[in-house]
């Protein structure tokens, strides 16, 4: 008997002298970015084509890592000094994104998407389903449940994660009976007084023939016209691409945010090169002219609000920005459900009704130095007998 007691207290001990020494090595920290759990592992193939700063020092330190394990040399110091050099030039990189750069971002694979933001930010989600119409799509999901202590009825565009849940889901690109389905739950959430969160995430509305015959465009306008009435407040957040009335569908409400490298437009870059250009390798001129960031949206004062990202990109700590978002929308809804309905109507469309419009001080000074520009070259061209003078 105490035999048997030595073997299993010497097997114990070993196996937390195991554990603890792990723990100190200095490659603990890549043991627990491989856990099952984690899908947020930046690897070599996942940098875009403007990090290859980056990429080559996450390969030093990936290098470093495994000879460490398999030398039992202690590498620590180096793998700080060029963790340094990677914050810093991630710094330098995302601080100064083009319009292009942006779009790429916004596009990354690992991107946190709606199924990612329904498991970490809402709770107790219950999923609501069809359009009692034509059918169930997958691309758009809605459902009650929790973010923080507030109940909202959340309105999403899901893209999938991996190839076959991209195909049940069409990449994100919502058929009419989506867009009927969200408003039929908006309308059922407004019965009972439950504020609307809706995530916008697609490159456009689904193009086919089929989407064409079942009313695309009049399954979006109804969205519009009924969302910009709705008695009830609704928060609108862009998380990853905005691409034209898809993202307009479920994007009409009090108020409206985007991720920092997410973009919102009238139409993609490639689509905007084809038509102007009839070449698609125009796009990153096409995105700088659409004015599609979240800094440029902002200064035009058609966004209200923009949700800073995490050092890298969301798709670097998907954790944070699940965070940043959930904080943005539990203080703005505390703030929406302050102001009387009628106010809260009324708002809504002096800011729907604003879009597009400045004061007229503005415009007239805008236009001024042109105005004065044609009346210098009609007073420099001679007069001719009989000619009635042009009053500008």
């Amino acid at each position: 008997m105490p035999a048997v007691c030595g073997q299993l207290f010497y097997k114990l001990f070993r196996q937390v002298h195991c554990v603890f020494f792990l723990l100190r090595m200095p490659w603990r920290d890549i043991l627990i970015a491989n856990m099952p759990g984690n899908k947020n592992k930046i690897t070599n193939g996942d940098h875009l084509d403007f990090e290859d700063t980056v990429a080559d020092l996450d390969q030093q330190t990936d290098e470093l890592h495994r000879l460490s394990s398999v030398k039992g040399i202690d590498y620590s110091a180096e793998i700080r000094r060029l963790r340094k050099q990677q914050v810093a030039e991630l710094k330098r990189i995302y601080s100064n994104l083009n319009a292009w750069q942006t779009v790429q971002v916004a596009r990354h694979p690992k991107r946190p998407i709606l199924t990612d933001y329904l498991d970490m930010m809402v709770k107790d989600f219950r999923e609501l389903h069809g359009d009692r119409c034509f059918g169930d799509d997958r691309a758009i999901i809605t459902g009650f449940g929790h973010i923080g202590r507030e109940r909202v009825l959340l309105v999403g565009q899901n893209k999938g994660r991996n190839t076959k849940e991209k195909v049940a889901c069409n990449f994100g690109c919502p058929n009419p009976e989506g867009y009927r389905k969200a408003i039929l739950k908006m309308k059922l959430a407004e019965k009972f007084g439950i504020p609307v969160v809706t995530l916008i995430d697609t490159p456009g509305a689904y193009p086919g023939i089929g989407a064409e015959e079942r009313g695309q465009a009049q399954a979006i306008a109804v969205n519009l016209i009924e969302m910009s009435r709705l008695r009830v407040p609704i928060i609108c957040i862009v998380i990853g691409e905005g691409g034209s009335g898809g993202a307009l569908g479920i994007g009409v409400g009090d108020r409206l945010a985007m991720l920092e490298f997410a973009y919102y437009s009238v139409i993609s870059p490639e689509g905007c090169a084809a038509i102007l250009w009839r070449d698609g390798s125009q796009a990153p001129d096409a995105a700088e002219a659409l004015k599609l960031t979240s800094k440029d949206l902002y200064k035009l004062k058609l966004v209200d609000a923009i949700v800073p990202e995490p050092l890298g990109g969301a798709h670097r700590n998907v954790h944070d920005t699940i965070y940043n978002v959930e904080k943005y929308i539990v203080k703005t809804l505390r703030e929406l459900k302050r102001t009387k309905i009628e106010n809260l109507l009324e708002n809504r469309y002096k800011k729907l009704r604003s879009i597009g419009a400045g004061p007229t001080e503005k415009l007239r000074r805008k236009t001024q130095p042109a105005k004065d520009r044609i009346k210098a070259a009609l007073k420099a061209l001679p007069a001719k007998p009989g000619q009635i003078t042009t009053k500008v």
